[in-house]
């Protein structure tokens, strides 16, 4: 029986059988043997397969050592969680985002303490000097999920949060435009805040503000899938955010 998971997966990232082959450095013939046939793959090619089409293992196989073995990666993923984000240790931020090389994202509604930190700043010009993709993704202020979102915290103010963190990030954007900011109309579930493979998952509850909600320090491991999910969030959002405009800073 063919896997048309494997296809299909190989179809989402726009990839051939041959850039699969190459990537795990296996044989072309032993990836289309996968799909036509429905061959199972050594444990290794399984998890670096899954690793390079940005998926968790057992959506390509369903083998029950594969699904234990994902799941023990994933747990593993968790370097620790925080019940609050205030007990995060106030270095960790800027230690994480300054062991950055290719890739600093913020997916925030607001993050308004981040854009009042100058130390942040100036981290971001470092790091987009040093060729890194630098992605701040901010709400819309005007859309409904940030209105919503100001409801459940419980202040109805979001929407003046994000002006206020446009503004102090607003000398960045003139002296240094290949940071990229974008504002985004999602419903966000969490606030992510990515460094390369490390990243800081905030989770949004109910009635209390970020600040509040837990924290989950996560490493990303091949094979884990829990890193990767919320780093495919980010991309997703990106994707569909906008530019952002000089009537979004100054309302005029």
């Amino acid at each position: 029986m063919s896997n048309e998971r494997l296809r299909s997966a190989l179809l989402a990232q726009g990839k051939t059988i041959r850039d699969l082959a190459d990537a795990i450095e296996v044989d072309p013939k032993t990836v289309e043997r996968w799909i036509t046939k429905g061959k199972t793959p050594y444990r290794r090619h399984q998890y670096a397969a899954a690793s390079f089409l940005k998926v968790d293992v057992t959506t390509l196989w369903d083998d029950g050592r594969s699904r234990d073995s994902a799941a023990d990666l994933s747990k593993a993923e968790i370097v620790t969680v925080y019940p609050h984000r205030h007990m995060v240790p106030p270095g960790l931020w800027r230690e994480m985002y300054g062991r950055a090389e290719r890739h600093v994202d913020a997916l925030v509604y607001a993050g308004l303490w981040l854009s009042e930190d100058p130390g942040f700043h100036a981290l971001l010009k470092a790091k987009v000097q040093a060729a890194a993709q630098v992605r701040i993704m901010l709400g819309d202020p005007g859309c409904e999920a940030v209105h919503q979102r100001g409801i459940d915290e419980g202040h109805r103010i979001m929407d003046g949060k994000i002006r206020n963190a446009l503004v102090n990030y607003q000398p960045l954007f003139a002296s240094h435009p290949e940071i990229g900011f974008r504002l985004h109309d999602a419903t966000l579930y969490n606030s992510l805040f990515r460094a390369d493979d490390e990243m800081l998952v905030n989770t949004h509850v109910y009635g209390i503000g970020a600040y509040m909600a837990p924290v989950f320090h996560l490493r990303r491991l091949p094979g884990g899938g829990l890193f990767d999910t919320y780093a495919n969030s980010i991309e997703q959002t990106w994707g569909g955010a906008r530019q952002v405009t000089e009537h979004d800073i100054t309302g005029a």
